[in-house]
């Protein structure tokens, strides 16, 4: 069996093999996505593949659609080029249920994959957003991608070169998105919503502030007309809605893989290319996911809500992203992260084996964060938290990391700890100074940029963007010395843009650098540490 088209013709085949099958006609999806494209996503990696992806399936599935959705790769070609076309854009979806199954279904509602950085990727897309019909332009591209600025505040080259060069060629992700709304404000301006469905906070304003940004330094260069920004600026217009997700999306595994070609489907070796992008033609992820949406969509939108989507208002939409992300399970998972890669960890299950790193994220969750918890009413932040420690992480079919989770810590903890360090600071009747257990987490991310782990040895660390620089923050630091850390944290504490808030001025930078020396004094000290403040 293949995954292609073709392959799909051999339908007894995968029914014997217990894969769901599409119930629409592809061909019939791909046409009408060409003569009337109504969704654009861009970000076509793992979690778009088997969620977001999937949503449209369904709603084909059930004669709710006719156009698929068309991804848009910005960030790595080889995603388009050595996963979707040999596959015909198709993923095999696999649900890691906690009781060990799986359940496989061929999600076939993409309807091409197009490479933005290509001329003649972003020459299609001009295509399609001078297209009335399209409604909805969505994204997973991660925090980062939306950034134009590095930690100093200063804009990235890459960000500098696009405000430069204009609107023609851009290869930032925001410059992209300016150019091809500049592009439906020629072509007659048909309104459309602009939604961030990545996991960080008021996603759809760093969107907007993004693309915003982008559009407005053009404007100031006299590279595209006042009207454009007017346009891009007026929300009846272009809408910028808010959203919260949830579906933890491990890495391809190998023992699905095997157990995929055991059925007899062949080509499912995962890849890794060469921007470390870790990929196969199947999908592999944990059952439950959540997905809430704002429901501003100036040209109509596809009928989300007959696939379980929560459609929404914009506070409702704020309470469950920020119950979820800044108490119930982003601060859980990111404590995980760094101390498991510490303490040589290699799944998020294993650790929830560990005493001590249980207690850590449930001093997190429900002593910490759940005081401070937004209650959004459609979801329960208690239940939210109880499922996620009870039965989401310590799931043993989910083969998830802790260095995957790990990569590009600096871009969440403003909002995965420095929010309930700011609830706490707002409120007269607490004080930053009752956390303890998140500022252990912060000092066990510091102690975690060492690149060395606790038995002493090197530890390579996960791609992030800060890591040089604070790494560079940190030289000098050395395992079994503590007193070597003396001054060098209250930089970084400090700042801010790294944070979300100065620590030092929230009282923390004492108690922080505290922690971190206890967990530098030599190998074996994180245990120690763990243990003394979590026993």
């Amino acid at each position: 069996m293949i995954l292609n088209y073709n392959g799909l013709q051999a339908r007894e085949d995968w029914e014997k093999a217990g894969v769901k099958l599409p119930k629409h006609d592809w061909k019939a999806m791909c046409a009408e996505t060409e003569q009337n494209p109504v969704w654009v996503h861009f970000g076509a990696g793992n979690i778009f593949r088997i969620f977001i992806a999937g949503l449209q399936q369904k709603l084909l599935n059930q004669g709710d659609a006719k156009a698929g959705i068309i991804a848009v790769e910005t960030f790595d070609s080889e995603v388009v080029e050595k996963i979707y076309m040999p596959h015909d854009s198709m993923t095999l979806a696999v649900s890691l249920l906690a009781d060990g199954g799986i359940d496989k279904e061929i999600v076939a509602s993409i309807a091409k994959g197009v490479v933005a950085a290509q001329p003649e990727g972003l020459e299609a897309l001009r295509k399609v957003f001078r297209k009335p019909s399209l409604q909805m332009l969505s994204f997973t591209i991660t925090e980062k991608g939306y950034a134009l600025r590095d930690m100093k505040g200063e804009l990235t080259q890459v960000a500098k070169a696009d405000i430069e060069n204009g609107p023609a060629a851009p290869k930032h992700a925001m410059g992209v998105v300016a150019a091809l709304l500049l592009e439906r404000f020629n072509a007659g301006g048909a309104p459309i919503a602009v939604v961030s469905m990545d996991n960080c906070s008021h996603n759809g304003e760093k969107l907007r502030a993004g693309v915003t940004e982008m559009a407005r330094a053009w404007l100031d260069r006299g590279l595209v007309p006042a009207e454009y920004v007017a346009w891009l600026e007026d929300e009846g217009k272009v809408s910028f809605p808010w959203s919260m997700i949830d579906k933890i999306t491990p890495r391809p595994a190998e023992a699905v893989e095997k157990q995929l070609t055991a059925l007899g489907i062949e080509g499912m070796a995962p890849i890794v290319t060469e921007k470390h992008t870790y990929i196969a033609p199947f999908v592999n992820a944990e059952a439950p996911q959540y997905l809430v949406i704002e429901d501003r969509f100036p040209n109509g939108r596809p009928p989300l809500e007959k696939a379980g989507v929560y459609m929404t208002d914009r506070d409702t939409v704020n309470m469950t992203e920020r119950m979820k992300v800044t108490t119930c399970l982003n601060p859980l998972h990111t404590a995980l992260a760094v101390y498991g890669c510490l303490l040589g960890y290699e799944k998020i299950c294993d650790e929830m084996k560990d005493e001590e790193l249980v207690e850590l994220i449930k001093r997190i969750g429900y002593v910490e964060g759940l005081p401070v918890a937004t209650d959004p009413k459609i979801l329960s932040p208690r239940a939210f938290i109880d499922e996620v420690v009870t039965q989401r992480f310590p799931n043993p079919f989910m083969p998830d990391t802790p260095q995957r989770i790990a990569c590009d810590t600096s871009q969440k903890v403003p909002i995965r700890f420095g929010e309930t360090i700011k609830s706490y600071a707002a409120d007269p009747a607490r004080s930053p100074a009752d956390l303890s257990a998140i500022p252990l987490a912060i000092a066990g991310w510091l102690r975690y940029l060492l690149g060395v782990d606790d038995n002493g040895n090197e530890m390579p660390v996960s791609p992030d963007p800060m890591v040089p620089t604070l790494q560079e923050a940190l030289s000098g630091i050395e395992l079994g010395r503590p007193e070597t850390a003396d001054g060098k944290l209250d930089a970084l504490l400090a700042n801010p843009n790294l944070f979300g808030m100065s620590l030092i001025e929230a009282g923390l930078g004492e108690k922080i650098t505290g922690y971190f020396k206890e967990l530098i004094a030599g190998p074996g000290a994180v245990r120690a540490t763990l243990k003394k403040y979590l026993d």
